[in-house]
């Protein structure tokens, strides 16, 4: 059965993202929620992963509105940044919030849900200001576009999209961040713990759960010492 167990793991290849065969790069992550995350938190991380879609997809319209606003008479210091802006945070946000939340339902792990909340934070404070719209910033936001109409209506209107986008964004970042929040602390997460961890090392490769049930066998324990779970968010 361990044997069994074991060669179904190495059976899992990287599968994200989807690269089309004739790009001679293979995919980077592995990603299976079904198969990795416990069911009761798969609605969250699945939430999470389309947030984060949604925010690259605001970026890529943001791109388009920063290039109405240069054609209307805006600077193109914005357009330049909203590349800038679209290159970098889309794979980064990836990386950096959502890959530490995904790990660390997968496998208990609290120096990742720390990862995530730093870093998640930070990404919430910056939709903000995008969503403000200060000028010079690179982001098509509510204060660029209501003052942009006197100039250009057109642009105006068209600025208008990647504000409210981004408005949503910082919104839906924000539930997000209490309902993680309110999970890992009723599940008896703290600092300390992330603290632990990061001495011990195991935060590098955190084993998934279905590594720590393997692991166990008659009177031994599990090599990584498992979080109590998470209670399933109320309905």
């Amino acid at each position: 059965k361990l044997f069994t167990s074991t060669a179904k793991m190495a059976e899992k290849v990287n599968n994200f993202p989807p690269l089309p065969k004739f790009i001679p790069l293979k995919p980077c992550f592995y990603q299976n929620f079904a198969d990795e995350i416990p069911i009761d938190h798969q609605t969250l991380v699945r939430r999470i992963y389309h947030l984060w879609i949604f925010y690259s997809v605001t970026l890529a319209v943001n791109l388009i509105a920063c290039l109405a606003w240069w054609i209307g008479g805006g600077s193109g210091v914005n357009f330049g940044l909203a590349i800038l802006w679209l290159i970098l945070f889309s794979p980064c946000s990836y990386v950096c919030w959502f890959r530490p939340i995904y790990k660390a339902f997968r496998s208990d792990s609290s120096f990742n849900f720390m990862v995530f909340f730093f870093v998640f934070g930070a990404q919430f404070v910056l939709a903000v200001i995008q969503a403000i719209g200060i000028s010079g910033w690179g982001a098509c936001g509510w204060l660029a576009a209501v003052t942009f109409f006197g100039t250009s209506i057109g642009a105006g209107v068209v600025m208008l999209f990647p504000a409210v986008m981004f408005t949503l964004s910082a919104l839906v970042m924000f539930v997000c961040l209490l309902r993680v929040h309110r999970l890992y602390r009723g599940g008896g997460g703290s600092f300390q713990k992330a603290q632990e961890e990061w001495h011990s090392g195991l935060w590098r490769n955190p084993p998934s759960r279905e590594a720590q049930f393997n692991n166990f066998s008659g009177n031994s324990l599990p090599e990584y010492p498992t979080v109590p779970s998470y209670p399933a968010r109320t309905r």
